[in-house]
């Protein structure tokens, strides 16, 4: 892992941007983080939605946030995503997405060719990020991830045994595979839902949350649209991290 760039912001985190291989990432750490006699952060994992980059203002406005809070956050853009190349598959696939939906017509098959993918050639990108970011002094664990890219997050949760609480957002396509998956996820979970959400239909997001094999999962719902998460959301789910990884 080689770190490009450094700032430090106005709330004392400190952000660094770092390649490892092909792959960018940004990783954003407390202001207490590394100081002599500090404890190693746990870990964030938060994962922007299919193919946005890691510079998506909600997400890094989720992970100042969280930094804030005493956490070390990282994200990365995963292939395909972000400003990394494209197969001529992807995209063949947005392209036959949005006409689809300009045309009103049913795209799940469009959705499962482009975002099941985007999860396979993810996932171990991600884990070989997890072994370097808890190589670093600052950083420790227990890892949690937090993120729009719920199918994603349900694939780490299932194989990556590092991860001991997640809070995932309703919005998006999950596919097939990783509706399946989902039983197979026991981790606490936090799953937020818009009640609205135009793009993720109501009962098919209730489904998922009755799908995961937890024990402890809560579900809270928000009436507005998919971007419409109230901002005390995030001030909620970084006590349901407290709770499991501090």
């Amino acid at each position: 892992m080689r770190f490009t760039s450094e700032q430090r912001l106005d709330d004392g985190v400190l952000e660094r941007e770092f390649t490892l291989g092909e792959i960018p990432g940004t990783l954003w750490t407390p202001g207490s983080a590394g100081s002599s006699g500090a404890a190693p952060a746990p870990l964030i994992l938060m994962a922007h939605n299919n193919g946005l980059p890691k510079a998506e203002p909600r997400l890094v406005a989720r992970a100042r946030y969280t930094a804030a809070r005493g956490y070390a956050v990282a994200s990365i853009d995963a292939a395909g995503c972000g400003d990394r190349p494209r197969s001529a598959a992807d995209e063949q696939a947005r392209a036959d997405l949005r006409r689809a939906m300009q045309a009103g017509e049913p795209v799940d098959e469009i959705f499962e060719s482009l975002v099941g993918p985007l999860v396979e050639k993810a996932v171990p990108e991600w884990r070989t990020t997890l072994d370097a970011l808890l190589e670093l002094p600052e950083v420790g664990g227990p890892v949690g991830y937090s993120g729009g890219w719920t199918a994603l997050g349900i694939r780490l949760a299932a194989v990556e045994p590092r991860i001991a609480a997640a809070g995932f957002f309703a919005g998006g396509y999950v596919p097939r595979a990783q509706r399946e998956e989902a039983r197979q996820v026991t981790i606490p979970l936090l799953f937020l839902l818009q009640w609205d959400d135009e793009g993720n239909p109501r009962q098919r997001a209730l489904d998922l949350f009755d799908a995961f094999g937890s024990k402890e999962k809560t579900l809270h719902a928000n009436l507005g649209g998919h971007t419409g998460t109230p901002w005390f959301e995030l001030e909620d789910g970084c006590r349901f991290l407290d709770r499991h990884l501090k």
